[in-house]
Parts: structure tokens; C-alpha cells; sequence
């Protein structure tokens, strides 16, 4: 193997990283009120009910998955600073379908907007869902306004005004019908415990590149030099031991080209020693925390 070296000082090589086609599926989230929390992402955030099955319901656009809502009531709400889900960041294809989606969930539930940001990569608007879970609605800069610097992606976090926003690109037409375009898992963003731990794991094991850091608190992780697929901070988690069974975040689902690509993660793990489940059509892995990956290939 031809050895590199990640911005953050993990050892990888060509085939201990993910394979640049590398994106990410459906959040799954245990949620206590289904009924309230469909309310909230179908009628406020404008994505389709794409199925439901009991206790589960799929959400979505098209025929892509964005969330897997898992009726739960019997568990109880996360513990302080528990690690788990920070947001699940839902990506839209314009601007015109990010400004619709935000008037619609600031319409149905205002208080739940809890800020927005200009990151040089990308426009993006921030939610509290009915249950405390973080909720990021973001639009990408095209690629070539990106700019890299020593193998890390340039960002940042300057203001955007909301109200700005909306009077640029909402239309009377997306009022109307907001469901414009497309609506996926662009990024999910965790809380843990340790971020060298987390390198170790998504980084190390997994085979995500790092793309930036901010020293000691966040690292943020992509394939194929996506700004990122997942970042992991300790803003409100420091210390933050394995995870107790509680609503929130039930699974994050990675979804890599090919099952050669599930083949070559499968060895890896098994190289590192890292416990894995293998159901036939995918990986499941518990991270350092008891946060569930589940890796599985698009063809």
C-alpha cells in the first residue's frame, strides 16, 4: 500500500478510504409523539411521507429517503450532554427550495428557529425539532467556489440575515407549493465524547478523510472531498460515556457505490478488530459512544 497521512494525523492509503461516490441515506430517530413529529417534518420542513408501517414511518422526496421516524414512547428523552445526534442536515438543490422549506417550518413552528449561517461552502438555517432534535436546512456553494488550503476545506461562520434571505429567493409560487426539487441527508452531525477518539473511528476504521478541525472540539469528515458527510464536536458532550437506550437518534445510514466497497470496509474492520453485524446487506457498527452505523452499498 502507498501510505498518506489525513490533515488530522491518521495514517490512510487508497484502499482504507471510502470511495469517492460515498454519500449518506436516511437518519433514523426514536421519537415518543410519531404523529406530531410527521406533523413537524412533512407539513414544516416539506418532506413527503413516503411510507408507513406500523410503528415506522419513511420521509422523504421522491424516492429518497431523508428520515425513518420509529415510534418509541416507552423511552425516555436523552440525558444531559449524552452523546447522540447533533442535527441531521437536509440538502436542497436551490436556493429557491431552501427559502420554501424554511418559511414552511417557520410558519408551522417559528419557535423552533434557532440560527443561520454563511460557511463559505454553503447557506444554511438551523431547527429544533418537537422532540430536541437539531435540524440543519442548507443549500452548497457549487465546488469550484470551494477553496482548500494544506488538504483542509476553508469554512466559516458568518451571518446571514433570514428575514434577507427569504424576500431574495421565496417565490409566491414555492409558497404555495414548496416542494421544489430535490430534499437528502447532505451531512449528520454527532456529539461525542472525545474528537481523537472519534478521528480514530470514522477516520481510522471507517475510512472517512478528515476535510477540517477546529483543534480539540469538532472534526468534520468527508468522501470524495465533499465539504463534509459527517462532522462530530464536543460542544455539549464532553466525557460523554456510551449512550443509554433513549428517543433521538436510533441510526445513521452510510451508503457506499458498490458491495466491492462494503467488501473492502468489511475487511477493514475486521483488520482493526472493530465489531461489526453483517445482515447480508449491510454493516452495522456501534461507534465508541453506542451511536449505530449502518453501511450498506447502492447496487
Amino acid at each position: 500500500m502507498n501510505d498518506m497521512t489525513s490533515p488530522n494525523g491518521v495514517a490512510a492509503s487508497n484502499t482504507d478510504i471510502l470511495a469517492a461516490a460515498t454519500g449518506m441515506g436516511p437518519v433514523t430517530l426514536r421519537v415518543g409523539d410519531l404523529d406530531a413529529m410527521i406533523r413537524y417534518y412533512r407539513d414544516g420542513v416539506t418532506l413527503d411521507v413516503l411510507s408507513t408501517d406500523g410503528d415506522f414511518a419513511v420521509l422523504g422526496r421522491g424516492t429518497t429517503p431523508v428520515l425513518i421516524l420509529q415510534h418509541a414512547p416507552e423511552l425516555k428523552s436523552p440525558e444531559p450532554r449524552a452523546a447522540g445526534l447533533y442535527h441531521t442536515a437536509i440538502l436542497f438543490d436551490s436556493r429557491e427550495a431552501l427559502a420554501a422549506a424554511i418559511y414552511s417550518v417557520a410558519t408551522l413552528s417559528p419557535g423552533s428557529f434557532t440560527g443561520s449561517a454563511d460557511h463559505k461552502v454553503s447557506i444554511a438555517f438551523y431547527f429544533t425539532d418537537p422532540e430536541g432534535n437539531g435540524v440543519e436546512l442548507y443549500w452548497d456553494r457549487d465546488r469550484t467556489e470551494w477553496s482548500w488550503v494544506h488538504g483542509s476545506i476553508e469554512m466559516a461562520t458568518l451571518y446571514v440575515d433570514p428575514n434577507a434571505f427569504l424576500q431574495q429567493y421565496l417565490t409566491p409560487e414555492t409558497v404555495e407549493n414548496p416542494r421544489v426539487g430535490g430534499a437528502s441527508v447532505g451531512h449528520v452531525h454527532l456529539s461525542v465524547g472525545d474528537v481523537a477518539q472519534a478521528a480514530e473511528f470514522y477516520v481510522g476504521r471507517l475510512g472517512f478523510e478528515s476535510t477540517f478541525e477546529v483543534p480539540g472540539s469538532a472534526l468534520f469528515v468527508s468522501a470524495g472531498k465533499y465539504h463534509h458527510h459527517m462532522a462530530m464536536n464536543t460542544w455539549e458532550s464532553a466525557g460523554a460515556g456510551r449512550r443509554r437506550l433513549a428517543l433521538g437518534l436510533a441510526q445513521v445510514d452510510i451508503v457506499v457505490p458498490t458491495r466491492d466497497d462494503l467488501g473492502a470496509l468489511e475487511e477493514r474492520l475486521g483488520h482493526y478488530g472493530t465489531a461489526f453485524r453483517n445482515d447480508g446487506l449491510g454493516l452495522a457498527i456501534d461507534d465508541p459512544w453506542g451511536s449505530l452505523v449502518r453501511v450498506s452499498a447502492a447496487d
